[in-house]
């Protein structure tokens, strides 16, 4: 059948387009190994160390942010090993629609894909508004922050996407490198002025139920913290979406999610302690580059502040830069297999998918520029993030129950157990978010009712038979029926 037409009496998957449909959305296999996908799964949350999760003291104090973030890391880990299970299991570019597809049919895939491009459309939103406040800030060929600078973050890293993935994705690692050294850096000064008694210095709210000088908000600052602990690791999930681009998958997928994790962690670790205990919580707890106040206070910059300032930057660029290639590849596999208009999975003769990138490029810019507002778009991507990754835990319970055959080349430790952590955690962090932004939390829902209808008016009967991913759904039924 001929793109773009779909038979009298629509079915789930009635789409079967000609020979030529999916040569024309190829991408190029084989240009990321280990090292690449690791650095793309650190560069996806580096910008998060550098500015946004001290905004959780305000919320928790140091105690409460403190076991939020534990509780985070601990729900991301599980994740990532689930993911990982996931991804060597259903190796394509859907990421984590694909696998919601495979557990929870079309609906499943379709809840997920949405929220992961919530998360990957609006957070690069966000960070293009805060790439803007740096370059005015640290005074940078005299620009302000506004529209030229935002336009300009997008037209030229969206630029180097549609250059080619593999470069792409070295740039992404060497900025992602100097972040790192960066915070590396800042945590050996900082912790030259490290006292513990600067960590609870936040007034206790006497009001709240359970507070103490570490929890100054009670019990309830944890909760209303965990969105802020999400910020040490929002985005590593990202990983699975280079599958169809990656070197032998299998492996390398679980080996980059493994090792981008522990990076991550650890940073965090040192970044928290650092800042917090430099300054004291209640100095940093509104700032918007906590490791600049962290060194210097109120007073004059120095050496270290100031290359921790450029650093800074280098951060966000490499956070920007890799969530704009994660939220292509959503939409490029969304795309291919009919939940979005199929036209937006077009690729180039480099192989990248270019309207995937320019169209939420051109979504993104206009956010940023129209509203200005990027902590209102960051917690409307934090809600999509966490519903998704509901979705995913959900996927590998449902697989491993229902599937328990299936060739798992990894196998997640704890299995079940470890998946069902994450699933309890992600909808914790979920009903957390209207705890701290209820106004981002019903646009976020909103934006999703709008997506729904499109699919249950329209999409579900266009999808493509011949999709990867529902190629994979369609081999599982017929094995099921076979049995």
């Amino acid at each position: 059948m001929a793109e773009g037409t779909t038979q009298p009496t629509p079915s789930p998957v009635d789409a079967h387009p000609d020979d030529g449909y999916l040569r024309r959305r190829t991408l190029r296999r084989g240009s990321a190994g280990w090292l690449l996908l690791t650095g793309l799964g650190v560069a996806y949350v580096v910008s998060g160390d550098f500015s946004g999760w001290n905004i959780g003291l305000s919320k928790g104090g140091f105690g409460g942010l403190a076991i939020a973030t534990l509780l985070m890391g601990v729900m991301y880990a599980c994740l990532v090993f689930t993911l990982a299970e996931l991804s060597a299991i259903l190796p394509t570019a859907g990421g984590g629609y694909g696998f919601a597809r495979r557990a929870l049919g079309t609906w499943g895939g379709f809840l997920t894909g949405t929220a992961i491009l919530i998360e990957y459309i609006l957070a690069p939103a966000a960070i293009s508004i805060f790439i803007g406040d740096y370059v005015e800030s640290l005074g940078l060929f005299g620009l302000e922050s506004g529209w030229p600078v935002y336009l300009a973050c997008f037209a030229v890293f969206i630029g180097i996407h549609l250059w080619g993935v593999g470069e792409a994705l070295r740039f992404s690692l060497v900025v992602t490198a100097i972040a790192v050294a960066a915070l590396l850096i800042f945590a050996l000064g900082a912790f030259t002025d490290f006292h513990a008694g600067h960590l609870d210095d936040i007034p206790v709210d006497t009001d709240a139920f359970g507070a103490n000088s570490w929890l100054p908000f009670g019990l309830l600052g944890i909760w209303a913290a965990f969105p802020f602990g999400m910020w040490f690791f929002l985005g590593v999930e990202g990983v699975p979406l280079a599958a169809e681009e990656a070197k032998d998958p299998v492996r390398s997928l679980p080996k980059a999610l493994a090792i981008s994790l522990v990076i991550l962690v650890l940073l965090a670790i040192l970044t928290f302690f650092a800042a917090t205990g430099a300054r004291g919580s209640a100095a940093i707890q509104e700032a918007g580059n906590p490791l600049v106040v962290a060194l210097q206070g109120n007073g004059d910059p120095t050496a270290l502040s100031r290359f921790v300032n450029y650093a800074g930057l280098a951060g966000l660029v490499a956070s920007f830069f890799s969530l704009i290639y994660a939220g292509s590849r959503q939409l490029f596999a969304l795309s291919r297999a009919g939940y979005l208009p199929r036209f937006l999975s077009l690729t180039s003769r480099r192989k990248s998918p270019y309207l995937g990138l320019l169209i939420p490029g051109a979504i993104g810019f206009a956010l940023a520029a129209s509203t200005g507002n990027g902590a209102r778009m960051l917690n409307i991507a934090v809600f999509g993030a966490t519903i998704s990754y509901a979705l995913m835990a959900l996927s590998h319970i449902v697989l491993r129950r229902r599937e328990p055959s299936l060739p798992r080349p990894y196998r997640t430790p704890g299995g079940l157990l470890t998946s069902s952590v994450a699933f309890v955690l992600a909808l914790s962090a979920l009903v957390a978010t209207f705890l701290v932004d209820k106004s981002a939390a019903f646009i976020a829902l909103g934006v999703y009712a709008v997506a729904l209808i499109y699919f249950a008016a329209y999409s579900q009967f266009r999808l493509v038979a011949r999709a990867p991913e529902e190629e994979f759904a369609a081999l599982a039924a017929a094995e099921a029926e076979l049995k």
